[in-house]
């Protein structure tokens, strides 16, 4: 039995903690959906762990994650009003990832092409939002892609929310 992780996700004014399971293998990571394909969401984690409870997970609170998706949306929607980690761009992305391949029916992330590809592999670095990073930067481009990507993202999240169920 995989482990299971809470997933803390702070977007606005309703933050929901997720149950998020590493994937086994080459199988992708997942977040928790019930019966009918529907997002678990709780608003706390004593309701996430009487879940897990009830249904014999292992619930591993070492290490919780948390997203805070109002700076990814202030960064999509305002260029250039401050600044981002790169990183915390990174985990939205995966995060949206994630969140479209455990849906089961509905909405997902459009389908991403090599410029995409070209902007991942340079946040990695740290320095895709630093112009001075020379060629680890993103260019025009690859920042309008990303900045694409994770609007959508954010579109699927409110989506999700409103109709998650909470165990």
């Amino acid at each position: 039995m995989a482990d299971h992780y809470p997933y803390r996700i702070m977007a606005g004014r309703e933050d929901l903690t997720l149950i998020w399971r590493p994937g086994e293998g080459d199988a992708p990571d997942e977040l928790a959906v019930d019966e009918r394909g529907g997002l678990l969401a709780f608003p706390d984690l004593e309701a996430l762990q009487e879940h897990c409870d009830r249904n014999g997970w292992v619930l591993v609170r070492e290490g919780e994650g948390t997203l805070d998706l109002g700076v990814v949306q202030r960064w999509v929607e305002h260029p250039g009003h401050g600044s981002v980690p790169a990183g915390l761009l990174l985990e939205a992305w995966n995060f949206f990832e994630d969140l479209s391949h455990s849906l089961k029916a509905g909405p997902s992330l459009p389908s991403q092409g090599t410029i995409h590809d070209s902007a991942y592999e340079k946040i990695f670095g740290g320095e895709a939002l630093e112009p001075a990073a020379g060629e680890g930067a993103w260019t025009d481009e690859e920042t309008a892609a990303v900045r694409e990507l994770l609007r959508a993202g954010m579109d699927l999240w409110e989506q999700v929310a409103h109709r998650s169920s909470t165990g």
